[in-house]
Protein backbone atom coordinates (compact mmCIF):
# COMPACT_ATOMS: atom_id res chain seq x y z
CA UNK A 1 0.00 0.00 0.00
CA UNK A 2 1.18 3.99 -1.20
CA UNK A 3 0.87 6.03 1.78
CA UNK A 4 1.47 10.09 0.98
CA UNK A 5 0.57 12.78 2.81
CA UNK A 6 -0.90 15.74 1.43
CA UNK A 7 0.95 19.21 1.99
CA UNK A 8 -1.51 21.47 3.42
CA UNK A 9 -1.29 18.68 6.57
CA UNK A 10 2.45 19.43 6.46
CA UNK A 11 2.19 22.92 5.40
CA UNK A 12 -0.85 25.24 5.83
CA UNK A 13 -2.56 26.66 2.29
CA UNK A 14 -0.02 29.72 2.63
CA UNK A 15 3.09 27.68 0.85
CA UNK A 16 5.41 28.78 3.36
CA UNK A 17 7.19 25.75 3.80
CA UNK A 18 8.74 24.16 0.29
CA UNK A 19 8.47 20.54 -1.22
CA UNK A 20 12.03 19.38 -0.18
CA UNK A 21 10.83 19.79 3.77
CA UNK A 22 7.58 18.00 3.02
CA UNK A 23 10.06 15.26 0.96
CA UNK A 24 12.48 15.57 4.11
CA UNK A 25 9.03 15.39 6.80
CA UNK A 26 7.80 12.48 5.04
CA UNK A 27 11.52 10.34 4.71
CA UNK A 28 11.65 10.60 8.37
CA UNK A 29 8.40 9.69 8.73
CA UNK A 30 8.28 6.16 7.07
CA UNK A 31 5.91 7.14 4.20
CA UNK A 32 5.71 6.17 0.60
CA UNK A 33 4.65 9.57 -1.05
CA UNK A 34 3.66 13.09 -0.66
CA UNK A 35 0.97 14.79 -2.36
CA UNK A 36 2.03 18.69 -3.79
CA UNK A 37 -0.59 21.12 -4.43
CA UNK A 38 -0.65 23.58 -7.00
CA UNK A 39 -1.21 27.29 -6.68
CA UNK A 40 0.77 27.55 -3.25
CA UNK A 41 3.35 25.45 -2.24
CA UNK A 42 3.70 24.74 -6.71
CA UNK A 43 3.35 28.11 -8.54
CA UNK A 44 0.74 27.31 -12.11
CA UNK A 45 3.61 28.69 -13.47
CA UNK A 46 6.27 26.97 -12.31
CA UNK A 47 9.22 25.82 -14.92
CA UNK A 48 9.78 22.54 -15.77
CA UNK A 49 13.34 22.38 -14.26
CA UNK A 50 12.35 23.14 -11.05
CA UNK A 51 9.62 20.14 -11.73
CA UNK A 52 12.22 18.16 -12.66
CA UNK A 53 14.91 19.28 -9.49
CA UNK A 54 11.85 18.50 -7.08
CA UNK A 55 11.41 14.91 -9.07
CA UNK A 56 15.16 13.94 -8.48
CA UNK A 57 15.41 14.85 -4.92
CA UNK A 58 12.18 12.96 -3.95
CA UNK A 59 13.78 9.90 -5.94
CA UNK A 60 17.29 10.44 -4.03
CA UNK A 61 15.11 9.89 -0.81
CA UNK A 62 12.94 7.38 -2.27
CA UNK A 63 9.47 9.88 -1.87
CA UNK A 64 7.14 9.35 -4.58
CA UNK A 65 5.04 11.99 -6.11
CA UNK A 66 2.15 10.07 -7.55
CA UNK A 67 -0.56 12.88 -6.73
CA UNK A 68 -1.03 16.42 -7.49
CA UNK A 69 -3.96 18.41 -5.80
CA UNK A 70 -4.77 22.26 -6.20
CA UNK A 71 -7.63 24.41 -4.09
CA UNK A 72 -7.83 26.34 -7.48
CA UNK A 73 -11.10 25.33 -8.31
CA UNK A 74 -13.25 26.59 -5.59
CA UNK A 75 -12.72 30.22 -7.10
CA UNK A 76 -12.78 29.31 -10.97
CA UNK A 77 -14.97 27.00 -11.75
CA UNK A 78 -14.72 23.91 -15.12
CA UNK A 79 -18.74 23.69 -14.48
CA UNK A 80 -19.78 26.87 -14.62
CA UNK A 81 -21.97 28.87 -17.50
CA UNK A 82 -19.96 31.62 -17.25
CA UNK A 83 -17.55 31.36 -20.24
CA UNK A 84 -14.57 33.58 -18.98
CA UNK A 85 -14.24 32.02 -15.90
CA UNK A 86 -14.61 28.30 -17.85
CA UNK A 87 -11.62 29.48 -19.84
CA UNK A 88 -9.52 30.57 -16.88
CA UNK A 89 -10.10 27.03 -15.48
CA UNK A 90 -9.44 25.31 -18.52
CA UNK A 91 -6.27 27.40 -19.29
CA UNK A 92 -5.42 26.14 -15.45
CA UNK A 93 -6.27 23.21 -15.75
CA UNK A 94 -3.37 22.71 -18.40
CA UNK A 95 -0.74 24.17 -16.97
CA UNK A 96 -1.79 21.46 -14.18
CA UNK A 97 -1.92 18.66 -16.27
CA UNK A 98 1.76 19.62 -17.47
CA UNK A 99 2.86 20.30 -14.02
CA UNK A 100 2.17 16.72 -13.22
CA UNK A 101 3.71 14.85 -16.57
CA UNK A 102 6.96 17.07 -15.76
CA UNK A 103 6.87 16.06 -11.79
CA UNK A 104 5.91 12.16 -12.85
CA UNK A 105 2.36 12.70 -10.62
CA UNK A 106 -0.31 9.71 -12.01
CA UNK A 107 -3.60 11.50 -11.45
CA UNK A 108 -4.31 15.67 -10.32
CA UNK A 109 -7.16 15.95 -8.16
CA UNK A 110 -9.63 17.82 -9.91
CA UNK A 111 -13.19 19.77 -8.24
CA UNK A 112 -15.83 19.43 -11.89
CA UNK A 113 -17.71 22.39 -10.28
CA UNK A 114 -20.56 23.56 -7.74
CA UNK A 115 -23.48 23.79 -7.45
CA UNK A 116 -23.01 26.05 -4.55
CA UNK A 117 -19.99 26.98 -2.06
CA UNK A 118 -21.39 26.76 1.25
CA UNK A 119 -18.43 29.08 2.64
CA UNK A 120 -17.95 31.42 0.21
CA UNK A 121 -20.93 33.75 -0.03
CA UNK A 122 -19.36 35.39 -3.26
CA UNK A 123 -19.52 31.82 -5.06
CA UNK A 124 -22.65 31.99 -7.68
CA UNK A 125 -25.29 29.71 -7.03
CA UNK A 126 -25.73 27.66 -10.17
CA UNK A 127 -28.35 24.60 -11.36
CA UNK A 128 -27.44 21.30 -11.38
CA UNK A 129 -27.56 20.65 -14.74
CA UNK A 130 -25.65 23.67 -16.03
CA UNK A 131 -23.22 22.14 -13.49
CA UNK A 132 -23.07 18.87 -15.37
CA UNK A 133 -23.31 19.88 -19.01
CA UNK A 134 -21.02 22.88 -18.54
CA UNK A 135 -18.11 20.02 -16.65
CA UNK A 136 -18.40 17.39 -18.90
CA UNK A 137 -17.67 19.84 -21.92
CA UNK A 138 -14.44 21.21 -20.06
CA UNK A 139 -12.78 17.60 -18.88
CA UNK A 140 -13.77 16.39 -22.44
CA UNK A 141 -11.61 19.25 -23.46
CA UNK A 142 -8.84 18.15 -21.46
CA UNK A 143 -9.08 14.55 -22.02
CA UNK A 144 -7.15 14.52 -25.02
CA UNK A 145 -3.98 16.38 -23.13
CA UNK A 146 -4.65 13.94 -20.72
CA UNK A 147 -3.98 10.95 -22.75
CA UNK A 148 -0.98 12.57 -24.63
CA UNK A 149 0.51 13.00 -21.15
CA UNK A 150 -0.71 9.83 -19.86
CA UNK A 151 -1.74 11.72 -16.92
CA UNK A 152 -5.50 11.03 -15.02
CA UNK A 153 -7.84 13.03 -14.39
CA UNK A 154 -9.29 12.53 -10.88
CA UNK A 155 -12.63 13.91 -10.34
CA UNK A 156 -12.71 14.34 -6.38
CA UNK A 157 -16.22 14.31 -4.64
CA UNK A 158 -16.29 17.01 -2.35
CA UNK A 159 -19.14 19.18 -0.42
CA UNK A 160 -20.17 20.60 -3.95
CA UNK A 161 -23.43 20.19 -3.75
CA UNK A 162 -22.80 18.12 -6.79
CA UNK A 163 -22.60 14.52 -7.86
CA UNK A 164 -23.38 13.09 -4.21
CA UNK A 165 -23.94 9.09 -4.28
CA UNK A 166 -22.46 6.17 -5.98
CA UNK A 167 -24.59 5.76 -8.67
CA UNK A 168 -24.51 9.12 -10.00
CA UNK A 169 -20.74 8.72 -9.82
CA UNK A 170 -20.86 6.37 -12.44
CA UNK A 171 -23.20 7.58 -14.53
CA UNK A 172 -21.15 10.82 -14.50
CA UNK A 173 -17.92 8.90 -15.18
CA UNK A 174 -19.77 7.34 -18.06
CA UNK A 175 -20.02 10.22 -19.89
CA UNK A 176 -16.30 10.29 -20.16
CA UNK A 177 -15.18 7.58 -22.64
CA UNK A 178 -11.28 7.40 -21.53
CA UNK A 179 -9.42 5.76 -18.59
CA UNK A 180 -7.64 8.78 -18.20
CA UNK A 181 -11.01 10.44 -16.62
CA UNK A 182 -12.00 8.93 -13.08
CA UNK A 183 -12.47 9.50 -9.28
CA UNK A 184 -9.92 11.04 -6.42
CA UNK A 185 -12.22 9.35 -3.79
CA UNK A 186 -12.35 10.82 -0.06
CA UNK A 187 -13.32 8.56 2.44
CA UNK A 188 -14.77 11.52 4.62
CA UNK A 189 -16.77 13.52 2.34
CA UNK A 190 -19.18 10.74 0.97
CA UNK A 191 -20.09 9.71 4.51
CA UNK A 192 -23.14 12.40 4.56
CA UNK A 193 -24.48 10.62 1.94
CA UNK A 194 -23.78 6.52 1.22
CA UNK A 195 -21.02 4.28 3.08
CA UNK A 196 -17.30 4.00 1.36
CA UNK A 197 -17.47 0.88 0.60
CA UNK A 198 -20.81 1.31 -1.62
CA UNK A 199 -18.40 3.44 -3.89
CA UNK A 200 -15.75 1.47 -4.00
CA UNK A 201 -18.09 -1.86 -4.85
CA UNK A 202 -19.27 0.38 -7.81
CA UNK A 203 -17.02 2.11 -9.13
CA UNK A 204 -14.06 0.19 -8.67
CA UNK A 205 -11.21 0.92 -10.90
CA UNK A 206 -12.62 3.85 -11.87
CA UNK A 207 -10.95 5.46 -8.48
CA UNK A 208 -7.49 6.54 -9.23
CA UNK A 209 -6.37 8.07 -5.62
CA UNK A 210 -7.79 8.20 -2.22
CA UNK A 211 -7.95 10.83 0.11
CA UNK A 212 -8.24 9.00 3.92
CA UNK A 213 -10.33 11.51 6.75
CA UNK A 214 -12.87 10.64 8.64
CA UNK A 215 -16.07 12.28 9.44
CA UNK A 216 -18.00 12.93 12.62
CA UNK A 217 -21.74 11.68 12.53
CA UNK A 218 -22.66 14.44 15.27
CA UNK A 219 -25.84 16.46 15.53
CA UNK A 220 -28.08 14.79 12.55
CA UNK A 221 -24.64 14.38 10.65
CA UNK A 222 -22.63 17.17 11.69
CA UNK A 223 -21.67 19.99 8.86
CA UNK A 224 -18.43 21.09 7.83
CA UNK A 225 -17.15 20.66 11.81
CA UNK A 226 -17.61 17.18 11.36
CA UNK A 227 -14.34 16.60 10.04
CA UNK A 228 -12.22 15.95 13.19
CA UNK A 229 -8.78 16.12 14.22
CA UNK A 230 -9.02 12.36 15.08
CA UNK A 231 -8.26 9.89 11.54
CA UNK A 232 -9.97 6.83 13.66
CA UNK A 233 -13.17 8.91 15.33
CA UNK A 234 -15.69 8.89 13.08
CA UNK A 235 -18.00 7.20 10.64
CA UNK A 236 -15.57 5.75 8.42
CA UNK A 237 -15.49 1.93 8.24
CA UNK A 238 -12.17 1.39 7.55
CA UNK A 239 -12.31 -2.57 7.56
CA UNK A 240 -14.85 -2.62 5.83
CA UNK A 241 -13.43 -0.25 3.19
CA UNK A 242 -10.41 -2.35 3.07
CA UNK A 243 -12.23 -5.32 2.27
CA UNK A 244 -13.68 -3.31 -0.41
CA UNK A 245 -10.76 -1.90 -1.48
CA UNK A 246 -8.82 -5.60 -1.75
Amino acid sequence: MYKALNYWVFGGFSGEKTPYELINFAEKQGLDGVELTVGDVLSPDIPEMECRKIAAYAESRKIGLRTLATGFYWGCSLGTDNEAERQQALDFSRKYLRIASWIGAESILVVPGATRVAWDESRPVLSYKTVWEASIRSIRELQPMAEDLQVNIALENVWNRFVLSPMEWHFYLSEFHSDRVGMYFDLGNCCLFARPQDYIEILGKKIKAIHVKNFMESDCAGGLHGFGDDLLSGAVPFEEVKKALK
